[in-house]
């Protein structure tokens, strides 16, 4: 199975991260997490994205905040699907982010998903690499299917309650 490259631009960004990481492992995905930051250690962050696929990735997560350009400058570096993580700041909480990593120009795309969506994030990780491998999607599907049954659970609770 392909891993899952996860990169922070910041340990601060850490908290956002653990829950992506989390999904990863009760998915039994693989994944390997660094700090690298777009404008402090560029290199670092280039070389990561420009070797990711001859080191067994399959899909890279990129997650910063106010500037944000790190998603950004993974994608430039790759041609693995690279999802975005905008996350939440001081500072406009979180809409600087989120911009930066949608508006990207034409032919570097990055998949983006919402302010602080790090389980999000590891599931479509989950659903790009499924699209080769069967065991991986059948955990997806019972994943869901999971979810759902909590929901309708709820739901009960909530219908006994009301009908007091």
């Amino acid at each position: 199975m392909k891993k899952v490259g996860i990169v922070m631009g910041s340990d601060s960004d850490l908290p956002i991260l653990r829950k992506a990481m989390d999904t990863l492992s009760a998915l039994d995905i693989p994944y390997e997490c660094h700090i690298y930051s777009a404008h402090r250690t560029p290199e670092q962050a280039r070389d990561f994205a420009a070797s990711a696929r001859e080191n067994g990735f399959g899909v890279l997560i990129a997650a910063a905040g106010m500037a944000a350009h790190l998603a950004g400058a993974i994608a430039a570096n790759t041609t693995l699907p690279v999802i975005g993580i905008p996350c939440k700041s001081t500072c406009l909480d979180g809409m600087d982010a989120l911009l930066s990593t949608v508006m990207m120009p034409p032919g570097i795309p990055v998949a983006t998903v919402a302010i602080n969506g790090g389980v999000n994030a590891a599931l479509l990780s989950a659903q790009i690499l499924a699209v080769e491998d069967p065991a991986l999607a059948a955990r997806l599907d019972a994943k869901r299917a999971g979810d759902a049954a909590k929901v309708l659970q709820k739901d009960a609770a909530l219908q006994a309650e009301l009908s007091r």
